[in-house]
């Protein structure tokens, strides 16, 4: 039975694989977590389900995070969006310990390096990661369902609606490869068994959507007439221009940071059509579609219906009304 260390098991994407790995039953799983984080709440609950906690310090030594790596055949990366470079110490450390195999954290949509602030920090892990010859896997699976959803008029699924724009970028026709939240951990399982896999960048995704087909699914299953307000690249760029002006200034500041990723994703996923299989494999990835033809995963209709049904789960609640200010610069 492989050994999987998953750090960020109470993420968003880390419950996702976390409750994948449980439910196929061919792991040991062993959950890392922050020295100071081991007895919050979520973590007694892991604990509880007889998951293995280890601390983890990412500031700590190398001879400290190694030890705690020890005896993994699999290391699994969820680690928080804002918080990508704090894997740069753990991977020589993933080194030292011998990791068969490390999934640096990925979970997003496909672009080339150079376009978007978290791509290229994340880029930046993978570099080390090769420099240091480390069997590893890279795994995208597009842009969540999760974050799909514009706000209806009645307000009614506000509740479910995460930190999307409410504007659609270009002509909204660039289709755009999606994945439902839930869906992610099964396809992780999967690719991590998979010795076709070693060594590669995978894709994985649910369904193809374009932002008007979103909008007429939505009309359709809701009843209401939502308001089409389409934003051009140049006024993306200037959004990009204007938060780079305050990051200069405040390079923390979460506001303009925001603003930046939102826009720059608008512009690679709604603009340039980046986030698509096709792009995938001219970027040398291995299509999700071929390797795992029978994955049963939830489609885009169903999520929507569930949504309207008052049954869906809002996600980074705890950041939504930090996100509020950047999401209104786009309207």
């Amino acid at each position: 039975m492989a050994r999987v260390g998953l750090l960020g098991a109470s993420g968003e994407t880390g419950s996702s694989i976390l409750e994948a790995l449980v439910e196929d039953a061919g792991f040991e799983i062993i959950a890392l977590v922050r020295p100071a984080s081991l007895s919050k709440p979520a973590n007694v609950v892991l604990k509880d389900r007889g998951i293995e906690l280890r601390a983890l310090d990412l500031e700590g030594s190398q001879d400290s995070m190694a030890a705690a790596l020890e005896g993994l055949d699999i290391l699994i990366s969820a680690i928080g969006p804002r918080d990508q470079l704090a894997q740069i110490p753990l991977v020589p450390a993933v080194k030292k310990a011998g990791v068969k195999r490390f999934v640096p954290c990925g979970f997003a949509p496909v672009m080339p390096v150079g376009v978007h602030r978290s791509r290229d920090q994340k880029e930046e892990v993978y570099n080390l990661v090769k420099r240091l010859h480390i069997p590893y896997t890279i795994i995208d699976i597009g842009w969540w369902y999760q974050f799909s959803l514009p706000k209806l008029p009645s307000c009614r699924i506000d509740y479910a609606v995460g930190p999307a724009s409410q504007s659609i970028a270009g002509d909204g026709n660039a289709p755009s490869a999606m994945t439902d939240l839930r869906d992610v951990g099964k396809y992780v399982t999967r690719v991590i068994k998979d010795e076709r896999t070693l060594n590669a960048m995978v894709f994985v995704y649910n369904e193809l959507w374009t932002s008007n087909q979103v909008y007429d699914l939505l009309e359709k299953l809701s009843g209401e007439k939502i308001p089409r307000k389409y934003t051009s690249a140049k006024d993306y760029e200037r959004q990009i221009a204007e938060a780079d002006v305050t990051l200069k200034v405040k390079p923390e500041d979460f506001v303009a940071r925001a603003q930046k990723v939102l826009a720059q994703y608008a512009l690679s996923v709604g603009i340039r059509g980046e986030n698509t299989p096709e792009f995938a494999r001219y970027l040398g990835y291995l299509d999700g579609k071929k390797l795992y033809p029978d994955v049963k995963f939830f489609s885009f209709e169903s999520y929507v219906q569930e949504v309207l049904g008052g049954k869906a789960k809002g996600v980074y609640e705890d950041l939504m009304p930090l996100m509020k200010n950047a999401i209104e610069t786009d309207r």
